[in-house]
């Protein structure tokens, strides 16, 4: 099963790609737009070749009458591997292959001053449904230099393990985002944005041992963006801060970057940097196992709680670093084509965990990331 997915409201963009841009106010799309896209994803940790996916999409966007647009995206996942039953531990019953297939359509109304925009989202696989919805709306001043972002998302999930740990399980999630963008001068724009989720219902990964987490999760998200552009260069500089908190008690920053260079021949580069760290859920427990009973059991299970208490050996929650690094190719084809390509590597430690400690016994986790891009306009 894939990893339960949490529902991402619409942020505004903030994207300054040309000199003295004073406008924000969304527009309808002149043109029309389809775009093939593929990503190729592989990990790995301690010499063990662990997860590889392949995810071919296509999106539509239209114009429709001259104030309106609808846009669409079909995904289809094939993630096949070693998924650890317990920290890094792999057995052949850890052995996954699934298939994901999702869609998402967007219905836009364009005013005056502003956009309202309400979507619908699904996807399938084998043992896991979500369901989604989404309404977003944004409002421009008069001067055009400051637009406000609203949202509302909802989502509902059904899980069905095969393993029948549990049987119609579900999770529920709710997302409300503000947030505010802003022309500083001819050449920057800053953006803030908070998005607030509460969720409940079942957030364990029942193909872990001993994963038992709370049925509520409370997610705080603090946004800021800035786009510079270089009179110097003609390129671009993208800026963004984020940081993370949660009712498990994980706190995260994140701090990316990164610069469009635009090229002779309709060429342009996207080199980019990602920095991430965050501390362990509160109920995360080390490679370090009861003394009795050895792995995978936690430290005193035996006098402890029992199954019952709340516990996960989910690296993903543990404490840790990561870098990512990428460089994205564009090219512009006459004015009707565009062709990207876009290779990301990354790697997470323990060790790199700022701030406090990181979670120790954990080897690094490596993954590669390859995306190819292909749009038509009309």
């Amino acid at each position: 099963m894939q990893p339960p997915q949490e529902l991402a409201a619409s942020l505004l963009a903030a994207a300054l790609l040309l000199p003295g841009v004073q406008a924000l106010a969304d527009e309808p799309p002149q043109n029309g737009s389809i775009s093939l896209r593929y990503l190729d994803y592989a990990d790995r940790q301690s010499g063990l070749d662990r997860i590889r996916a392949h995810s071919p999409s296509i999106a539509v966007t239209a114009p429709v009458a001259s104030d309106w647009s609808i846009e669409g995206t079909l995904t289809a996942d094939d993630v096949s591997g070693a998924s650890p039953r317990y920290h890094t531990a792999v057995s052949g019953a850890s052995h996954m292959q699934d298939e994901r297939k999702a869609g998402d359509f967007a219905v836009t109304r364009y005013f005056r001053r502003g956009t309202l925009t309400a979507g619908a989202a699904y996807s399938t696989e084998h043992d896991y449904v979500s369901r989604a919805l989404s309404l977003n709306g944004t409002l421009s001043s008069e001067d055009n230099d400051t637009t406000w972002a609203f949202g509302l998302a909802g989502s509902r999930d059904s899980i069905d393990p095969v393993n029948h740990v549990v049987v119609d399980e579900h999770k529920r999630t709710v997302s409300v985002l503000a947030g505010v963008t802003r022309v500083l001068t001819p050449n920057d724009i800053g953006q803030l944005t908070l998005t607030r989720t509460n969720g409940d219902g079942y957030f364990n990964d029942p193909y872990k041992l001993f994963d038992n987490r709370p049925r509520s999760r409370r997610q705080n998200t603090v946004l800021l963006r800035w786009n510079h552009y270089l009179d110097s260069t003609g390129g671009t500089t993208r800026l963004g801060y984020r940081y993370y908190s949660d009712s498990y008690r994980i706190r995260a920053h994140t701090l990316s970057g990164e610069y469009v260079q635009p090229l002779a021949g309709g060429w342009s580069v996207v080199p980019e940097v990602r920095l991430y760290t965050q501390s362990a859920a509160s109920f995360y427990y080390d490679p370090v196992y009861d003394g009795t009973l050895g792995p995978p059991f936690p430290p005193g299970f035996s006098s402890g709680a029992g199954v019952d208490r709340l516990s996960s050996p989910d690296q993903r929650l543990s404490g840790f670093g990561a870098v990512t690094v990428g460089l994205k190719v564009v090219r512009e084809i006459g004015k009707l084509w565009t062709v990207d390509v876009k290779v990301e590597g990354y790697e997470q430690r323990g060790s790199w965990r700022l701030f406090h400690d990181g979670s120790p016994g954990l080897a690094p986790l490596r993954a590669r990331i390859f995306q190819v891009g292909l749009t038509r306009r009309w």
